[in-house]
C-alpha cells in the first residue's frame, strides 16, 4: 500500500489535486479502479491529517439493480458516507438509442450525473479512478480515430458544472491496481454492461500490450512524454483554460 500512497502523493504534488478544506466526491462504480482509489484516498486523508473530506457516490447503470451491500459495508469500514443513485442509463443507451458505440455517450452522461450529485452533496471536487493505462489508451484512441494528440488531464475544472475533476491514480499501472485489488480483497462488482470487452478502448489496451512486448518501457516513456516540461506537454503542471470540446471529452 505504501507504493500506491506514494503514487497518489506524487500525483497530488505534481498537479495540485487536493487543497485543504476540499470536499471530494469519489465516483465509485464497483470496479477495481474506483474501489482502490477510495481506499487510497481514505489512507491519504490520514496522511494529510484529515484536511479534506470524502463522500462516495455510486450510480447504477446495468439492466438490473446491483447488490451494493458489500460496497456499502466497505465504505462503512472506511468511515466514508456512500450515496447510491439508481439511473436509467442502460435503458436510454441500449433500449432507446441502440447506439453502435455506446461508451462515449455513457461516459459523458455518467460524468454529468456524478458532477450534479457531487454539487448537490456540497462537494467541490470529483475524483475518478482512471489509472495510467486509461490515459495512454485515450491518447492512442485520439491519435488513431481523431488524428490529434489528446488525453484527459489529471486535474480539470468543468466550468459548465463548476466542479473540478481529479484523477489521483493517474500514475498507477493497471497491473498494480489488479495486484492491490487481490491483496486488499476489494468487493468488486460484476460488470454486466453488454459492451464490456468489445470497445475501442479494449482494442487500444490490446495494442499497447502488444507494442509493450517489443518495447518493454513503452508505457513509462509515453507517460513521461505526456508530462514533460516543453511547449508540447499535454500534462503541464498548471493547465490552461479548457475548451468546451475538451470538457465534453474528459
Amino acid at each position: 500500500m505504501k507504493t500506491t500512497l506514494g503514487r497518489v502523493r506524487r500525483a497530488d504534488q505534481d498537479f495540485h489535486l487536493i487543497d485543504p478544506g476540499d470536499r471530494i466526491a469519489v465516483g465509485v462504480s464497483g470496479g477495481k479502479d474506483s474501489l482502490l482509489m477510495l481506499y487510497a484516498l481514505s489512507m491519504y486523508q490520514r496522511v494529510r491529517k484529515g484536511d479534506f473530506t470524502l463522500q462516495a457516490v455510486m450510480l447504477t447503470a446495468g439492466p438490473t439493480p446491483p447488490d451494493t451491500s458489500k460496497v456499502e459495508a466497505f465504505c462503512e469500514k472506511l468511515n466514508v458516507p456512500l450515496t447510491v443513485r439508481y439511473t436509467d442509463l442502460y435503458q436510454i443507451i441500449f433500449e432507446i438509442r441502440h447506439d453502435r458505440s455506446p461508451c462515449p455517450l455513457c461516459a459523458k452522461m455518467r460524468r454529468a450525473m456524478l458532477c450534479d450529485i457531487s454539487k448537490e452533496l456540497g462537494c467541490n471536487k470529483l475524483a475518478l479512478g482512471h489509472h495510467r493505462e486509461d490515459a495512454l489508451e485515450t491518447l492512442m484512441m485520439s491519435l488513431i480515430y481523431e488524428g490529434r494528440f489528446h488525453t484527459f488531464h489529471p486535474k480539470t475544472y468543468m466550468s459548465r458544472k463548476d466542479i473540478t475533476v481529479i484523477r489521483p491514480l493517474v500514475y498507477m499501472p493497471e497491473r498494480d491496481v489488479i495486484h492491490m485489488q487481490q491483496r486488499l480483497e476489494l468487493p468488486v462488482l460484476v460488470n454486466d454492461c453488454p459492451a464490456n470487452g468489445y470497445t475501442k478502448r479494449q482494442e487500444m489496451k490490446a495494442l499497447l500490450q502488444e507494442m509493450s512486448k517489443r518495447y518493454p518501457h513503452l508505457e513509462e516513456k509515453l507517460l513521461s512524454a505526456l508530462k514533460n516540461d516543453d511547449q508540447y506537454s499535454l500534462w503541464e503542471k498548471e493547465p490552461g483554460p479548457r475548451s468546451p470540446r475538451d470538457e465534453d471529452e474528459e
